[in-house]
């Protein structure tokens, strides 16, 4: 595997370590944010709930605009490094917030910057691929962007470990080094301009020009999203078998640490199968894992589930934008991206609504059961359409 990372071209490298430093900042402050709203800032736990929805939501609803305004500009670098920025500002807001309304304000702009950094990268990245090798290149980048949410985590238990939570202000001002080197090495990426287009074309390319494949392959990550409930649930229910508050960390590392190491090679094979056909394995997978989270009786079973949860979404993450890039024509792309973001991302949030309600009413097994079901439903959807002749590039 190594020596195939030759091909991988120098703005595919500086992206991926761009989100490596991007990710190990934010990964650093995400679990000390509870803890520091509550116990630096004084925040009631219902805060916490406010600030990370607003956090999130910002994120998920400015994706399709950010998209749109990508294309219609013709122009990638911009975005992607005024992203990185704001949300290098967002963490700095964060460490000076003298009050838990100044914190949710630096999260809002923490995750404006990755709402409209996230489709121009990820449109980037698809302009220095082929269709050969575009899998492959996105497994790159995850594997990139996951070792520093293995990393991220990890600094913050060690710095909880040596200087307490009294501290937490100084923890997240350490998270801007790596924020700021973010912004720095992304400069550093060459623009790709986007396709000469003509006088004739549609002054504002976007979803007229997405074709049927996308609208399909669409409706069915939609309907796996809605059993796709945030990982909250799983460090949940893996403490409610019994795992410690470290045990869970690390169980959640080993899931990020498995991530990273096969996000590659499923992109790789991506680019020798269907890519719908990778991803329908890593529904079955998810179907399997909180089919496990449901009947399982102990915490030994975490141990086992985390890892196959990073085989899960290594099989999917990437992939699924590689495939977004093959369907949507490279005018479009960064709209095809942006929507396609957006709409998951937002299914995301009701998904967790929906969990959260079943766990209350009926118990943590309703809950997972009814993902793996959702999970199931849009394997098999998937695979038809597959064998249909349905999912597949306007080119094939």
């Amino acid at each position: 595997m190594l020596p195939r990372f030759r091909h991988i071209p120098r703005p595919a490298w500086l992206l991926g370590l761009t989100s490596f430093f991007a990710d190990l900042s934010s990964e650093l402050v995400y679990p000390l944010i509870p803890i520091f709203l509550t116990a630096t800032l004084g925040a009631p736990v219902a805060a916490v709930g406010l600030v990370e929805g607003v956090a999130e939501a910002t994120a998920y609803a400015t994706r399709p605009l950010a998209g749109r305004w990508s294309d219609a500009a013709g122009a990638r670098k911009p975005f992607v490094v005024a992203g990185y920025a704001l949300a290098a500002v967002g963490k700095l807001i964060l460490a000076l917030a003298p009050a838990w309304g100044v914190a949710l304000a630096g999260r809002a702009v923490d995750r404006f910057g990755k709402g409209i950094r996230t489709p121009a990268r990820d449109a980037m990245l698809a302009d220095v691929a082929t269709p050969e090798n575009r899998g492959r290149i996105f497994g790159f980048h995850r594997a990139f962007d996951t070792l520093g949410a293995v990393v991220g985590p990890l600094f913050a238990l060690l710095f909880l470990a040596v200087v307490g939570q009294q501290h937490l202000r100084w923890a997240i001002a350490i998270a801007l080094v790596p924020a700021a080197i973010s912004v720095l090495v992304v400069a550093r990426v060459p623009e790709v301009r986007a396709p000469a287009r003509r006088s004739s074309d549609d002054p504002r390319p976007g979803l007229r020009s997405l074709p049927a494949a996308y609208w399909l392959f669409l409706g069915v990550t939609g309907l796996f999203m809605l059993g796709n409930s945030s990982d909250a649930f799983l460090i949940l229910r893996a403490k409610d078998l019994g795992l410690t508050t470290t045990a869970v960390v690390l169980a959640y590392v080993v899931y990020n640490a498995v991530y990273a190491l096969l996000s590659y090679p499923a992109g790789a094979l991506s680019d020798r199968i269907p890519r719908p056909a990778v991803i329908v394995g890593g529904y079955l997978v998810f179907a399997t894992v909180y089919l496990g989270f449901a009947l399982a009786g102990s915490g030994t079973a975490a141990w086992l589930l985390f890892p196959l949860y990073g085989a899960y979404i290594a099989a999917t993450e990437g992939i699924g934008k590689a495939f977004i890039a093959d369907l949507a024509p490279p005018e479009a792309r960064t709209t095809a991206l942006g929507l396609f973001q957006g709409v998951t991302g937002g299914l995301v949030l009701a998904a967790s609504l929906l969990a959260g309600l079943l766990w209350d009413a009926f118990g943590p097994k309703a809950t997972f059961s009814f993902s793996a079901a959702a999970a199931l439903l849009a394997a098999l959807l998937a695979a038809a359409l597959l064998a249909a002749g349905r999912l597949r590039p306007a080119s094939v």
